[in-house]
């Protein structure tokens, strides 16, 4: 197979990836968005693994939202607060 930015493609030995899509390809490796929502790195020696896929059937990963985080209520103290000392200011 040929391998070229675009491509739609699986991955014969990992079918649990899901579908990814080819964002990047140089001599040594191709970068690829797999629809399980990781971009994955697969050298050019297995590249005989990648096998086409139908455009259709890929499904670009949902960009997760990052959930607000909230804070635990402050735990309430049963010891009274102790008084500052005050430095008066000598005259």
């Amino acid at each position: 197979m040929i391998v070229k930015r675009g491509s739609v493609v699986s991955h014969t030995v990992a079918q649990e990836w899901g579908i990814g899509k080819v964002v990047e390809v140089n001599d040594i490796r191709a970068t690829i968005q797999f629809s399980d929502g990781m971009i994955r790195k697969i050298t050019s020696s297995h590249f005989t693994s990648l096998q086409p896929a139908d455009p259709a059937s890929y499904l670009p990963p949902v960009e997760k939202v990052p959930a607000a985080k909230t804070r635990a209520p402050r735990a309430v103290s049963t010891k009274p607060k102790k008084a500052k000392k005050l430095v008066e200011a000598a005259v």
